[in-house]
């Protein structure tokens, strides 16, 4: 089975984290940091601003299975890519609406996604596109965050709409066997 690597940046690493998990043709879904210039970010770092990272999630997936395209499409979907450097009530540049490539096929696909959902936003869409840089993991207590801590206030009132808001939009590409 081939893999390819996704990098997105849409708000709360979390959030992403839950719904691409829940996505048939992904592999494994993993939250950290990209885009900073310190080696190394904590969490405490990072969320302060200084870095320069966005929390981002690395998606392994099978190409076979679901395409970078698919990926992109939920993303822009459950995610606003017109507010910069915010999503919702978590404001500053961690937050930030990111796609990091990693091959020119990647650059030119969210390119032309970028313009498609550009006409479905009513505002700009302010999604950076950059090359994929150093990527740093997040701290464990990160890893599997939405589904190890359900009823966690943030994760039943924010993260939790977003994966419905997959469940009803993407059922045809959720998981088949519920994992």
């Amino acid at each position: 089975m081939a893999t390819e690597i996704a990098t997105l940046g849409g708000g709360c690493f979390w959030c992403l984290e839950a719904v691409f998990q829940d996505m048939e043709g992904v592999i494994q879904v993993e939250s950290g940091y990209t885009g900073g210039k310190v080696d190394n970010p904590t969490y405490e770092q990072v969320c302060g601003g200084g870095t320069g990272h966005a929390e981002v999630v690395r998606v392994s997936f099978d190409p076979e299975v679901i395409s970078f395209r698919q990926l992109l499409v939920v993303f822009f979907t459950i995610h606003d890519p017109t507010t910069p450097n915010r999503q919702g009530n978590d404001v500053g540049t961690q937050y930030r609406s990111a796609i990091y490539y990693h091959t020119p096929e990647q650059q030119e696909t969210a390119r032309r996604v970028i313009a498609e959902m550009a006409q479905v936003w009513d505002a700009p869409i302010v999604t950076e596109l950059s090359p994929a840089t150093t990527y740093y993991k997040a701290e464990a207590y990160h890893q599997d965050y939405f589904r190890n801590n359900p009823n966690q206030g943030y994760c039943a009132f924010v993260v939790a709409p977003k994966v419905a808001k997959l469940r009803k939009v993407f059922p045809e590409l959720l998981k088949k066997d519920g994992a």
